[in-house]
């Protein structure tokens, strides 16, 4: 365990690092913060610090930098994230509630998170799997021919086209929306198979064909493989940080294209808190010189999705956690107000 003085000063270095991209030197550091202890005293709590291997020296007679292991640290022991100043909620609040829409949401969760960050904006659509059916609608579009509408707690709408077997009359139509949102509306995706496998049975014989094909396209829609959407945004700003990649930003371009690759690294949806991700600690190899920062999303205090941002190693820490945060509190009170 480090003790809290060289705590401070691994603290000091990441913050002087990050603010002036500039190797730290000892002389710096006690120039710039209140250590309560000599140069010399520093100099070897640095050299002790790099020993362990939380800081490293770039190139012959530089100041340090932090290492993957160093920032790691420094995320784990900090005391809070820094909060968002009140002009920043309500201008998150403003533009958020300007949406009309569940893609609209996203879009704008998307340009608001990286241009608060000055990162890569990555946000994930509500996960149908996650969600509960608030509502379906049934509409007649002709004799034999029927549009399902299916509406999600996290405002998300699915539309498809049902092709009946025979015509299905307006009575039967209306007994069948009714009995359907009976059963499922507020039930969970998952647990709407068992609740209307004998729904067919409840209708007379020469409906039960329609029914049988009304459900089997609504329960094709709640597991359909397509839900994993996600959203990028803010890839220019990486060119901002172009010293920070050892080489070039190519494989860290690459990488971000792939959307299995970024559904990894968001994380499970399930996981709701903060999480972040450091250097090495990415899987994938192109993105190993940058950290992501993550947090679960939703209405209800339930987790649905994930958003966050992914930049260079040399983040601003407290602050982006602050802001994927935020942003990630007035989502999920959109979602439950739409």
């Amino acid at each position: 365990m480090l003790s809290e003085r060289r705590l401070q000063v691994l603290r000091a270095i990441v913050q002087d690092y990050v603010g002036t991209e500039e190797p730290v030197g000892s002389k710096a550091l006690t120039e710039r913060h209140n250590l309560g202890v000599s140069p010399a005293t520093v100099r070897n709590d640095m050299a002790a610090l790099e020993d362990e291997g939380f800081i490293a020296q770039p190139h012959t007679s530089a100041g340090r930098i932090p290492t993957d292991k160093g920032y790691r640290l420094f995320v784990d022991k900090l005391a809070g994230v820094k909060p968002m100043s009140p002009p920043e909620r309500r201008a998150i609040q403003n533009f958020l509630e300007g949406a009309v829409d569940l893609d609209d949401v996203v879009a704008r969760t998307v340009r608001l998170l990286a241009q608060l960050t000055r990162q890569v904006a990555v946000v994930q659509y509500p996960s149908l799997t996650r969600s509960t059916v608030r509502h379906v609608e049934l509409l007649s579009l002709a004799p034999a021919r029927l549009m399902l509408v299916l509406i999600t707690d996290t405002g998300r709408v699915e539309q498809r086209m049902v092709d009946c077997p025979a015509p299905f009359g307006e009575a039967s139509l209306a007994d069948l929306r009714a009995r359907l949102n009976s059963r499922v509306a507020g039930r969970r995706f998952t647990d709407v198979p068992s609740l209307v496998e004998d729904l067919p049975e409840a209708f007379e014989a020469d409906d039960r064909g329609t029914v049988s094909t009304v459900l089997s396209t609504l329960l094709e829609t709640l597991v359909e493989e397509n839900e994993e959407r996600l959203m990028i945004g803010g890839t220019a700003n990486l060119t901002r940080f172009g010293h920070d990649f050892p080489l070039t930003i190519r494989p860290v371009l690459e990488a971000l294209e792939e959307q299995v690759v970024l559904l990894k690294l968001l994380g499970e949806a399930k996981d709701p808190g903060v999480t972040v991700r450091i250097g090495h600690e990415n899987a994938h190899e192109g993105l190993n010189s940058t950290s992501v920062v993550s947090v679960g999303y939703g209405s209800g205090g339930e987790a649905v999705a994930k958003l966050g941002v992914v930049g260079p190693t040399r983040m601003d820490y407290p602050g982006t956690m602050g802001a994927v945060r935020a942003v990630a509190r007035y989502v999920g009170q959109i979602l439950a107000e739409s």
